[in-house]
């Protein structure tokens, strides 16, 4: 591996709407078998962003750690690491959403749009139409995170969907190396982003999954993530 983990504390942030408890079963078993150290913060709805990076602040106090997450929680923790590169031994980017500005971005538009039906609908309501237009297993992930983030679930999601995310010219600046994962099929996490964030990195591999494989056993993401980084 490019990188040696051993000992390494790993914090894992969460995507947008999903929770600490989705992270650590997508990164526990890959990052434990490298013989790190996982820290997976619950999201703090009321103040997602904030909360993510005094959760990275609290982690690095006692030393350089590996950086990492999920969509939302993979930008966060990425700009983190271009802010401080010599705490940051390793990035781990799951499902990079976007680039840059979140205006047009398909994973933005859709917490905008989760955002306005929760406001306006309510909870159950919201997560009933969630369910029709979701696979079962984001469904039942997504219910459950939903509620356990209700009711500042809208304040965090319109967070997300304003976070203006690494641009390439600040990704050829990353001294950590990058191990990230994207699916093939998931049209709000598109493969076009990860191919971007890897190709303006320095140090940057890519591995890809399905959105059947991570419903079948989300720890193939963490796995994916993983195995990039052994690939450089």
């Amino acid at each position: 591996m490019a990188v040696d983990l051993r000992g390494v504390t790993a914090v894992l942030l969460p995507g947008t709407g999903s929770d600490d408890d989705y992270v650590y079963r997508a990164f526990a078993a890959a990052l434990h078998d490298a013989g790190a150290v996982v820290v997976t913060p619950a999201p703090q709805p009321d103040r997602l962003i904030d909360g993510y990076v005094a959760d990275l602040d609290s982690a690095a106090r006692t030393g350089p750690i590996a950086v990492g997450g999920v969509s939302i929680g993979a930008a966060v923790a990425t700009h983190w690491a271009l802010s401080h590169p010599s705490l940051a031994v390793a990035v781990l980017a799951a499902l990079p959403a976007w680039s840059g500005s979140p205006q047009s971005a398909p994973a933005a538009q859709a917490a905008r749009y989760s955002a306005d039906v929760l406001r306006r609908d309510g909870l159950v309501s919201a997560t009933a139409q969630m369910r029709a237009s979701s696979p079962p297993w984001l469904a039942d992930e997504l219910t459950r995170s939903w509620l356990g983030q209700w009711p500042a679930l809208p304040d965090a999601m319109d967070a997300a969907s304003r976070y203006v995310a690494p641009t390439c010219t600040e990704l050829e600046t990353l001294a950590a190396p990058m191990g990230v994962a994207a699916a093939v099929d998931d049209p709000v996490h598109p493969l076009e982003v990860a191919l971007e964030w890897v190709a303006a990195a320095p140090r940057a591999a890519l591995r890809t999954v399905t959105l059947d494989e991570m419903g079948a056993d989300p720890s193939v993401l963490g796995a994916a993530c993983v195995a990039a980084l052994n690939d450089l």
